[in-house]
């Protein structure tokens, strides 16, 4: 018998932090909706850094992936980790979507299976191209550049005709080391910002709007964006539960982020199925409701 029914992940600096500031705390919170939920279950569980060199996760039945925000500045390492521990615990959501999700490549699959996203044109590693020449094959006058592999806004810049030499000594950087993505800007996240639709088992359970500060597309609050309660129509809900049904299999929870595209579509900004915010403090039931589904896999 396991000692642990379920550990639940974090990030080093968010695991018993001395001084926490306001968003090391709300990391914290979010966890600790989860393990409450569980605890009431009558479930075992711990909290944990992912790299934590001397927990054994072989003593844990399920391992669920939380607030792990700093897995893409160390892709490597992750990776690594990520291949030892899968073979000692039930990992949550599976390592196929991990290593799928971690890729943004993901959304080509996406709009293969018939989803609507932004133009996106993929950038391969190594590549010669300057970015004045993309914007000229792409058509592109306005676009956001980043990593293929990334997380909270982690180089990504958002790129003008006139401004293209500016980055330029940092895309050659990028592009050296690693596949970037060039996406069209899409106009009207400035008004309408993004809206993320939370689901568990492929079923919607609430939504929040992001809208960056004035003047800015990134709408994490890492960059003062800020987060308000949302309350979805019928037809964005099943938009968001038809994206979530094209991924197999089907991921105990995630997050799909909702753009409205330059052509007045919805489209998927993002799908977020390893470490997604999912906002319990908004719908506390949330928590719940991923507590049944990780009881049932137990």
């Amino acid at each position: 018998m396991k000692k642990y029914d379920v550990v639940i992940l974090t990030k080093k600096g968010f695991f018993e932090p001395e001084n926490p500031d306001w968003y090391v705390k709300q990391a914290i919170d979010e966890d600790n909706f989860v393990k409450k939920a569980l605890e009431r279950k009558g479930l075992k569980v711990i909290r944990t850094y992912w790299d934590n060199p001397n927990f054994d996760f072989s003593e844990a039945n399920i391992t669920l992936f939380r607030t792990i925000w700093d897995y893409f500045h160390r892709f490597d390492e992750f990776s690594i980790w990520l291949n030892e521990v899968k073979n000692k615990t039930k990992l949550i959501n599976p390592p196929k979507l991990i290593f799928q999700n971690t890729d943004k490549h993901y959304l080509k699959d996406l709009s293969n299976k018939g989803i609507n996203i932004p133009n996106t044109f993929f950038i391969d590693k190594g590549d010669n191209r300057s970015l004045k020449e993309l914007h000229k094959e792409f058509n592109l006058t306005e676009s956001v550049l980043k990593p293929c592999i990334s997380g909270a806004g982690r180089h990504t810049y958002k790129l003008l005709t006139e401004n293209l030499s500016q980055y330029e000594t940092v895309y050659r950087q990028l592009i050296s080391e690693e596949n970037m993505m060039l996406q069209e800007f899409q106009y009207h996240i400035y008004e309408k910002g993004e809206i993320a639709f939370m689901l568990f088992n492929g079923k919607f359970s609430h939504a929040v709007l992001k809208k960056g500060k004035k003047g800015d597309f990134r709408v994490q609050d890492d960059f003062g964006g800020s987060v308000f309660e949302y309350k979805p129509n019928k037809e964005e809900i099943q938009f968001a539960e038809n994206v979530i049904s094209k991924v197999n299999p089907l991921p105990i929870y995630g997050r799909v982020d909702i753009i409205t595209d330059n052509n007045n579509k919805p489209a998927v900004g993002e799908l977020e199925l390893i470490e997604p915010e999912l906002w319990f403090r908004f719908y506390p039931h949330a928590a719940d409701l991923l507590a049944d589904a990780l009881a049932k896999k137990l």
